[in-house]
């Protein structure tokens, strides 16, 4: 789903200590991934959250990480090996306009959608993917960067999210970001 998609040697600096200083991912995503879940990232970019929610969902846990870069997606398998949960990512390159993510239908527990709606030539069509994938019930949590997205944008985001069948449920506070946590 590339659109003006983040350059793949930016993410060296996305997973940097100091992004981490300024918001750790565990405080992120802790009141949302548990252990045995099936967690759904596309975006992941090297792993800044892939990681985290990785060693959370434990062994008997799954998170499908999708990227249309394959020098992301190299780095964070690279990464997920160093820190011993490689098992537990599963990483996958979109197409143009499809996550793959067919398999995933009505099994995925938890979406994280991390500053990466803005990069996708169609944000209905990324939710239309993403909420088949998602179980009755499941959680979506959306969070785009301030400087990057406008309040108008993110509002169309949202709309989109509802046509594919997503309600705002809440709207977590996150540092830097507008964000709403949505409901299947």
């Amino acid at each position: 789903m590339a659109h003006q998609v983040c350059p793949w040697w930016l993410g060296y600096f996305l997973t940097s200590p100091l992004r981490r200083w300024l918001s750790d991912p565990a405080d992120i995503v802790a009141p949302y991934v548990r252990e045995g879940m099936t967690v759904l990232e596309p975006g992941p970019g090297m792993g800044f959250f892939t990681l985290e929610m990785a060693r959370r969902v434990g062994p008997a846990g799954r998170i499908v990480a999708v990227d249309v870069q394959p020098k992301m997606l190299e780095k964070l398998k690279q990464r997920a090996t160093k820190a011993g949960i490689a098992e537990r990512v599963d990483a996958r390159l979109a197409t143009s306009d499809s996550l793959g993510i067919r398999d995933l239908k009505g099994i995925v527990d938890f979406a994280l959608v991390f500053a990466v709606v803005h990069e996708v030539p169609s944000p209905g069509n990324l939710f239309m993917e993403m909420t088949e994938a998602l179980r009755p019930g499941a959680l979506l949590l959306l969070a785009e960067p301030k400087g990057h997205v406008k309040q108008n944008l993110f509002e169309s985001e949202l709309e989109d999210a509802a046509k594919a069948g997503l309600t705002v449920v809440d709207r977590p506070a996150i540092r830097r970001s507008l964000t709403a946590l949505l409901k299947k």
